[in-house]
């Protein structure tokens, strides 16, 4: 089991660094923060913009460059904010909790939903109770997140005033950027577990379950549900990576100043620190997700230590 969980760390820290590459070198297409900075001034000449790029440090080769903000990662000091001069770590501290509490409780709840709906809708396959889940289900796949979230403030914030319609002000602001993610995760959730329980109530240890007079609850759960947890083990820890990267247009609709905020805020304002702090953080979070959910492949599985 060690030297599986050394393999995929040693691939973990190969993705990482790909990625921080991939980003050091994109960021420098969007712009030059010397002009974004100097928006507004008269008289700039290129001279005061060589003398801005140099207190940024903008000067030093793109290798030495690359080399520091390798070296924030890993000391977590990602120097100051070419906008105000404010320190990136305090602005990652502040917004790296709220992404993550948001993520984790759209995905805790799509969760404790969609399990059993998807076993409800596998075991009345068919039937009208069935019917009723996958066309629920289907509908919510079928709503864009930025038009739900839009939909959700008009009436409930606006319209109603019984929630916040944006920020992070307390539980009740949780509300409704929970339910925008939470409709979409569930929708896509019930399908799936419907689809590999109806598989494994076919199974040979299932019927062998009901012979020996279990309980249909201790079948579907104990026995069923936990030989279908490889495959919803993978989709969940895709799910909460994907939500952690792509939460930026729910973060934008609500206000909620989390990460996705300040990358968007960053990338309008030529940040080169902060987007770049901000996105390898991500990766780096996106990666050991998913090498969590390899750890767990192994503690359930042990044929899958040997590849």
């Amino acid at each position: 089991m060690i030297g599986f969980i050394l393999k995929r760390l040693l691939q973990a820290v190969f993705v990482v660094i790909a990625v921080s590459l991939i980003v050091a070198v994109a960021i420098r297409m969007t712009g030059d923060p010397a002009h974004m900075i100097s928006q507004g001034a008269t008289g700039i000449t290129e001279a005061d913009l060589a003398r801005i790029r140099e207190g940024l440090g903008l000067n030093e080769p793109f290798i030495i460059q690359y080399l520091n903000s390798l070296k924030g990662l890993v000391t977590w000091s990602f120097g100051n904010s070419f906008v105000g001069g404010t320190p990136v770590n305090l602005l990652i501290s502040k917004a790296l909790p709220a992404t993550l509490l948001l993520a984790f409780t759209s995905l805790l709840a799509s969760i404790i939903i969609s399990i059993p709906l998807g076993i409800t809708s596998a075991v009345s396959k068919g039937r009208w109770s069935d019917q009723l889940i996958r066309i629920s289900s289907l509908i919510g796949l079928s709503f864009p997140n930025f038009w739900l979230a839009t939909m959700l403030v008009l009436l409930f914030g606006v319209t109603l005033k019984w929630l916040p319609p944006s920020g992070m002000s307390g539980i009740e602001s949780f509300i409704m950027p929970t339910l925008t993610m939470g409709v979409i995760l569930t929708a896509t959730n019930v399908r799936l577990v419907r689809t590999t329980m109806l598989e494994t109530l076919n199974s040979q240890y299932v019927m062998v379950a009901r012979a020996k007079g279990l309980s249909e609850n201790a079948v579907l759960y104990k026995h069923a549900l936990r030989n279908c947890a490889i495959p919803l083990i993978t989709y969940f820890g895709l799910q909460f990576g994907g939500l952690l990267g792509g939460i930026v247009v729910i973060e934008r609709v609500f206000n909620w100043p989390g990460m996705g905020t300040l990358a968007f805020d960053a990338v309008s304002a030529r940040d080169y620190p902060v987007l770049q702090a901000v996105i390898m953080i991500l990766s780096l979070m996106i990666v050991l997700v998913n090498l969590i959910v390899d750890i767990a492949y192994g503690l359930i599985d042990p044929r899958i230590r040997k590849e």
